[in-house]
């Protein structure tokens, strides 16, 4: 559309010597860097320092053995010395429990691991002690990872329970060391003949107890060690965020509040008033059955094309285009209702504050408390946890999915509320987008 010789022309040089410019871009940008930098780097810098109430758990399988006529279970009291460690109080939640109660907290996004004292533990231990001239079999403990619960924190997890298997490997070898002393003492005060142990049995002695690593709970090879649902999760945020203001311009443009620019060809509908609660309404509409294409269109690209493991593709598909509505309706509200600064403040709200709110990456229990607070209520949050259900948990209820589908459904009343109720306002007082259209004497549509 080609400009009107009555408009007012501005150079360059003008527009650039600007200081509101200046003022408005350095301060929007700046800002905005600085919290993205407090919120990415204050969550991710120091992970095994902000560690609190990681949940893992302890499992005493152990059925005891007998020694010197007294029935000893080693499994027992290890699992009281790990659960009352010291260095480990309040950064680890240790969860007591037996073999299938272990499993079902790891199936159920509960736990980022286990440690599990096995059957014959004692047995094994005090055969160390009491062995002929064959080498015994080394006793183990049994480390379970979890990583459908997120690769970072299973590794955590992991990590935790074999520094915690070799102090007990230490403490135990020093106890066999001393008992193995005094027998041989005895034994030559009897004036038996003490063979000294080989270099093999010493290194056994001194550490005794293996580890045994294995997951707790199956993670399909084309998970991404856990990452697919944050992922996932991601571009059903990004469809919602980048769809509403699409939509919001699209509207816009068909109203003739906005030009339509296309490479160097610029039309402009004639400008046609509608309330800012109609407008609101609309996009919400709008956004309602393009959410369900969309994340048809992402089912198809992530499990057909690119064949991430996924099952129940009819409830991901439903969840994902209830999550991408919802995500949708948010940042037209916050359009709707703030105008300019609504895009950079559904970014900050959806993508600044959510990803190291998510618990996705890092754990939230890896992260300083105060992003506690945070995951409570970001939208990011609480889609993964619907997500990791379906495509890791089986899309159990408990493992987050109900959560996922009330947080979700929560989001969407109060973002419509919210849009709702103040565009209503904005009508009410006379608050248009095209007031000059009043003074030009054309008629508001309803």
């Amino acid at each position: 559309m080609p400009t009107s010789p009555t408009h007012a022309r501005m150079s360059a040089r003008h527009l650039i010597r600007g200081r509101r410019l200046w003022i408005v871009s350095t301060a929007a940008v700046g800002l905005l860097s600085f919290l993205l930098s407090l919120l990415y780097l204050g969550a991710n810098s120091n992970p095994t320092g902000a560690m609190h109430d990681l949940p893992i758990a302890v499992v005493n399988d152990d059925q005891g053995a007998v020694h010197s006529g007294k029935r000893v279970n080693l499994g027992a009291r290890i699992t009281a010395q790990v659960t009352g460690a010291a260095q480990l109080k309040g950064k680890v939640a240790w969860k007591q429990v037996d073999r299938a109660g272990a499993k079902r907290l790891m199936d159920q996004d509960k736990a980022f691991g286990a440690l599990v004292v096995p059957g014959n533990f004692s047995a094994s231990v005090l055969g160390l002690a009491s062995h002929g001239k064959s080498l015994p079999a080394r006793p183990t403990l049994d480390v379970l990872t979890n990583p459908a619960a997120g690769g970072f924190g299973s590794n955590m997890a992991e990590q935790v329970n074999r520094e915690v298997a070799h102090n007990v490997s230490v403490a135990l070898g020093k106890e066999l060391g001393r008992q193995m002393t005094q027998k041989a003492a005895k034994e030559k005060a009897a004036g038996k003949r003490v063979a000294a142990p080989s270099a093999p049995e010493r290194l056994l002695i001194a550490d005794p107890v293996g580890v045994v690593v294995a997951q707790g709970h199956h993670l399909g090879d084309h998970s991404g060690f856990g990452l697919t649902s944050f992922f996932y999760t991601l571009v059903l945020v990004l469809a919602g965020m980048l769809g509403a203001n699409v939509i919001h311009m699209q509207i816009d443009t068909a109203l003739g509040y906005a030009a339509k620019d296309l490479g160097p060809f610029r039309t402009a509908e004639p400008v046609r008033h509608l309330s800012r609660s109609r407008h609101f309404l609309v996009g919400c509409a709008l956004m309602a059955g393009v959410s369900l294409l969309t994340s048809a269109l992402t089912v198809v690209a992530a499990v057909e094309i690119v064949g991430i493991d996924a099952g129940h593709l009819l409830l991901l598909w439903i969840f994902g285009a209830c999550a991408t509505m919802a995500m949708g309706c948010t940042a037209l509200a916050l359009l709707a209702v703030l105008g300019t600064p609504g895009p950079l403040v559904s970014m900050l709200v959806l993508i600044g504050l959510a990803i190291p709110s998510a618990g996705a990456t890092i754990p939230l229990q890896a992260v300083p408390s105060s992003y506690d607070f945070l995951a409570r209520f970001e939208p990011f949050r609480q889609v993964l946890d619907g997500i990791r259900s379906i495509l890791y948990f089986d899309a159990q209820l408990d493992a987050g999915l109900a959560r996922g589908w009330a947080m979700t459904a929560a989001g969407l009343v109060i973002s419509l509320l919210l849009g709702l109720g103040l565009t209503h306002l904005y009508d009410r007082r006379g608050l248009h987008r095209t007031a000059h259209l009043e003074a030009a004497g054309l008629s508001a549509a309803v």
